[in-house]
C-alpha cells in the first residue's frame, strides 16, 4: 500500500508540473511606459526660452479584463520630471495624445494637472497623479501600439506644448 502511495504522489507531482509550461508568453499586468520629453519634439519645435527644457514621464497603466480577456475598465499613474526651464515658467497642463509625433493630435488621458498647481523651482519640478480614468478602447489601442502615442506638457509661455516625447512600452 506504501508503493501505491508513492507512486500516486510522485504522478500527481509530474502531472502538475507538466501542466504549466515555463515557455508560454506572460503580459504584464501593469505595463509601464515612459518618454524621453524635449522642446525639440513639439510641432513645431520650441525655440522661445524654453528650448532649454528636458523631462521624462513614466506612465504606469492598470487594467481590468473580462473572461474573454477584453479590457474593461483602465487607470493611468503619471510620474513626471522637469528640468531646464527658465525663471518664471509656469505647467498649465500634460497629457496623452494620439498620433505621429509629427502632428499636434487629440488628447486622449489628461492627467487632470490644473494650472498653477506644478510649481517649477529653479526650472525644475516633479508631480504625480494617480487613478486617472483611461477609456478601455484607447487602454487597448496603447497597449497594441505605444509609439502612436505621445505625452507632453504644456506652459504658459508654450500653450500648444513645451515638452514632447513619443511613449515606449518598457515591460
Amino acid at each position: 500500500m506504501k508503493r501505491l502511495s508513492l507512486v500516486t504522489i510522485a504522478l500527481g507531482l509530474f502531472a502538475s508540473a507538466c501542466g504549466s509550461s515555463s515557455t508560454s508568453p506572460t503580459t504584464p499586468t501593469n505595463p509601464t511606459f515612459t518618454a524621453t520629453l524635449s522642446p525639440a519634439n513639439e510641432v513645431p519645435p520650441i525655440t522661445n526660452a524654453e528650448s532649454t527644457a528636458s523631462g521624462n514621464a513614466t506612465i504606469t497603466l492598470v487594467t481590468t479584463k473580462d473572461a474573454a480577456g477584453n479590457i474593461t475598465a483602465a487607470t493611468a499613474t503619471f510620474v513626471v520630471n522637469l528640468s531646464g526651464f527658465p525663471a518664471g515658467s509656469t505647467v498649465n497642463i500634460a497629457h496623452i495624445h494620439e498620433g505621429a509625433s509629427t502632428c499636434a493630435c487629440p488628447v486622449v488621458v489628461n492627467t487632470s494637472l490644473a494650472p498653477g498647481e506644478v510649481t517649477l523651482v529653479g526650472g525644475s519640478a516633479s508631480f504625480s497623479k494617480g487613478s486617472i480614468t483611461v477609456a478601455p478602447e484607447v487602454a487597448q489601442r496603447l497597449l497594441a501600439n505605444p509609439g502612436g502615442f505621445y505625452f507632453n506638457v504644456h506652459t504658459a509661455l508654450n500653450a500648444g506644448g513645451a515638452v514632447r516625447g513619443t511613449l515606449t512600452r518598457t515591460n
